[in-house]
């Protein structure tokens, strides 16, 4: 989870477990624009296997289930699914085994999918490194479907949601810029996955484009501090939200609270 640096380093900021292992979130994001119900990213899912799953050691949560009927939702309320990229833990609850048992189906029947395009294609045809984390049974049934758009390149989704383009983590990630009364909430999925990634050479060895990464988080880290967005962390599991500040160690979080709190401020 963080690359070349040293354990010694980031284990005074994130334990690990027995097995050398850190806990991460998974966290989505709901949207309810009053015309719109936009949905970004949807975890794991549940058709992978026994096997599968003894590798991700999940543990906890509510699931997409648990959590839409808390918040009063239905996934045929579902407007729009944005996947930020196509690893299988951010896209493969998107897709469900069909009830018949046969193939596969949509979990969100109702809902247009996103995908940039150009991590599309890279999807279809990854390098070594990636091959693992794209699964063609999270990916095909989206676009069989009928219901996959492409997005082509930055661009104003829907009022007041606009999708910024990266390619360091892998080629073509999106990541949505959501303008809620007046201030901006980023959702940062990969780009910068926990408050313990803020740090710019403190990345992830899964990069496919090390030095691009850098250059990403630093233009974003600095206008991220001139604009005062709000970070929403996808992976980090003490912190949901955070605001930024220039320090003489560089770009640091400045005050964190939860997405409630951002909400109701």
């Amino acid at each position: 989870m963080f690359g070349v640096i040293p354990k010694v380093l980031w284990s005074r900021k994130l334990q690990a477990n027995e097995n050398n292992l850190c806990d991460s979130a998974l966290r989505s994001l709901l949207i309810d624009t009053g015309e719109r119900v936009i949905l970004i990213d949807n975890g794991y899912g549940d058709k992978q296997d026994e096997k599968y799953f003894s590798h991700v050691h999940l543990h906890g949560g509510d699931g997409l289930d648990g959590a839409f009927k808390k918040a009063g939702y239905s996934f045929d309320d579902v407007t729009d699914v944005v996947l930020t990229h196509l690893h299988a833990d951010h896209c493969g609850g998107g897709v469900k085994r069909a009830e018949n048992g046969e193939g596969f189906e949509l979990v969100f029947k109702n809902a247009t999918y996103w995908i940039s395009r150009d991590h599309w294609e890279w999807a279809l045809n990854p390098n070594l490194q990636e091959g693992a984390a794209f699964l063609d049974e999270n990916l095909l049934p989206m676009y069989e479907s009928g219901h996959l758009k492409f997005i082509d390149e930055d661009t104003e989704l829907y009022n007041d949601f606009k999708i910024r383009l990266y390619y360091g983590h892998t080629k073509g990630q999106a990541i949505p810029f959501i303008n809620y009364k007046g201030k901006t909430l980023v959702f940062m999925a990969d780009l910068i996955p926990t408050t313990h990634h803020i740090p710019l050479v403190w990345n992830m060895a899964y990069e496919i484009e090390p030095m691009r990464t850098l250059d990403e988080k630093e233009a974003f880290l600095n206008e991220a501090v001139e604009k005062e967005f709000t970070l929403f962390f996808q992976h980090d599991m003490d912190v949901e939200c955070c605001t930024l500040h220039n320090t003489p160690k560089g770009v640091r979080v400045k005050e964190t609270f939860t997405l409630a709190e951002f909400l109701n401020s």
